[in-house]
């Protein structure tokens, strides 16, 4: 799947798989969740986010989680010091996504790179999924990335 010249819900909407796609993010939030991470949030996560406030799969997991919840989660996930004791920092990335396992999906906050990483929270490594947001959202609704 690319996304260009296709839009967000149309591309989501055209694949296999049951994707539950909330209302668009209005302007404000996108501006609270930059504001609490720090840094602006990548194009392709902001302009999927204009579109849809979220998606869901057919279990009700977080395929890509709300402006609210990005900011919420990274902000908890950075600060706890209980966290910090027992894991990487996690700074570096920006979670946008759950597995349904504990497992989390992130990008990179900070680096112009594209690809899409999942955390494993009982060993902490970080490992590389798919090469951008899009063939995320794809291979998850195909089955590609397993759980």
């Amino acid at each position: 799947m690319e996304v260009g010249s296709t839009v967000w819900t149309e591309a989501v909407g055209a694949l296999p798989g049951t994707a539950v796609l909330q209302p668009p993010a209005p302007q404000s939030a996108l501006e609270r969740c930059a504001a609490v991470l720090g840094h602006p949030l990548p194009a392709d996560l902001a302009a999927l986010l204009r579109e849809s406030n979220g998606i869901e799969d057919e279990y009700g997991d977080g395929l890509i989680w709300s402006a609210e919840q990005i900011a919420s989660d990274n902000r908890t996930l950075r600060d706890d010091a209980a966290l910090a004791t027992l894991y990487m920092p996690f700074a570096p990335l920006l979670f946008f996504a759950d597995a349904g396992n504990g497992d989390l999906f992130a990008l990179l906050s900070r680096i112009d790179r594209l690809d899409v990483f999942v955390w494993n929270h009982e060993n902490d490594s970080r490992t590389w999924v798919a090469p951008s947001l899009a063939k995320y959202v794809e291979w998850r609704l195909t089955g590609k990335i397993e759980l």
